[in-house]
């Protein structure tokens, strides 16, 4: 298994952290659409997630395949330990 620097584990797991509340929080706004206190903190999570996987992504590579990352020239895809290989 390739090993990465305590940058990479500590990225990630800040990426996997703001994932769990944004899970959570779609969980609680299926049953309270309305609430939208609730509904701002989703969208600033989500906006979290979405920049820490940029920021991610442009130092360690593809979090994900199948249209959801841009890669560049050279293919990047198998170039750093793979999220689930960590």
């Amino acid at each position: 298994m390739k090993k990465a620097g305590d940058n990479y584990y500590d990225l990630l797991l800040e990426i996997q952290q703001i994932d769990f509340v944004i899970i959570e929080l779609n969980l609680y706004l299926n049953t309270h659409p309305n609430d939208q206190a609730a509904i701002a903190q989703y969208n600033e999570f989500v906006q979290r997630s979405m920049q820490l996987k940029k920021n991610f992504e442009a130092l360690y590579g593809p979090l994900t395949s199948f249209g959801y990352s841009f890669s560049p020239t050279p293919w990047q895809w198998g170039k750093a330990p793979w999220p689930w290989q960590v």
